[in-house]
């Protein structure tokens, strides 16, 4: 496979997973091969213990353009392309799904598959100068990576619709005021941005992050009642945890916790 289908990088830094898209020359394009490896770093990420956070970011100057069409039509009627069975779903459609946060930097040219991964993450800082498109309709075709579930979830009907349906720009100010990005800063500094707000995630106490990301996706996907009904054992077992005992020691002696994830 030739360098030019691009590549996803993956590095542990202390407790921060990155995750890189790395084929700038082609404004990030995604080719089958950095789809599958997308898939495994998300995997890799899952399953590194020493990893609390995922930072997902770009090399270069553009987030993602999206799919690159002519690599990926002969593959886009298939099964199984993206992930494994056993391999976590960066969209986070389909089981088995990730119990650790994700935090994603954006910049430059955020379209399609860029977006649909930004809102599958848990929080977002975009660049000012990002430009967002969600344009499959353009090339007659519709969103399947949680963008049509995602965008109405939080932004209401109307005002997905109005870029759903058109695959018009919009801008970072609009994707902030909609929900789909949490934050806005200077172009060049959403990396810095973004890992300064998974290194703050990385340093809580993991099982009660995973529990407050399992509780609210509970609520997302099966309602309010199937989530407050988890309430009491999710927090039984935290009760029971080592990190709790240390949550309190620290709250008594007024120093950091260091929480150990079990």
């Amino acid at each position: 496979m030739s360098h030019t289908d691009g590549r996803i990088t993956c590095e542990l830094d202390d407790r921060l997973f990155l995750i890189g898209f790395d084929r700038p020359a082609k404004l990030n394009g995604f080719t089958p091969k950095m789809m599958r490896e997308l898939a495994a770093a998300y995997t890799a990420f899952e399953r590194e213990p020493r990893a609390r956070c995922a930072l997902v970011f770009a090399h270069g100057a553009n987030f993602t353009a999206g799919l690159d069409l002519p690599k990926m039509a002969p593959h886009m009627s298939g099964e199984g392309l993206l992930a494994g069975p056993d391999e976590i779903d960066p969209f986070g459609l389909r089981a088995p799904f990730r119990s650790k946060p994700v935090v994603c930097a954006v910049q430059g040219i955020c379209y399609t598959l860029g977006i649909e991964l930004m809102l599958a993450a848990d929080v977002v800082v975009a660049a000012a100068d990002c430009r967002f498109s969600q344009l499959e309709v353009r090339r007659g075709l519709m969103p399947t990576g949680g963008a049509t579930i995602r965008m109405v979830e939080r932004a209401g009907w109307g005002n997905a619709m109005r870029y759903l349906l058109s695959g018009d720009e919009f801008d970072a100010a609009t994707a902030l005021r909609l929900g789909f990005v949490q934050e806005v800063v200077a172009p060049g500094r959403q990396l810095e941005r973004a890992a300064a707000i998974a290194r703050a995630i990385g340093e809580q106490a993991p099982l009660a992050v995973a529990a407050v990301l399992a509780n609210a996706r509970s609520a997302q996907r099966e309602g309010a009642p199937a989530a407050i009904a988890q309430f009491r054992a999710a927090q039984g077992a935290l009760l029971a945890s080592e990190d709790f005992q240390e949550g309190v020691r620290s709250f008594k002696d007024k120093s950091t916790p260091r929480f150990r994830g079990r």
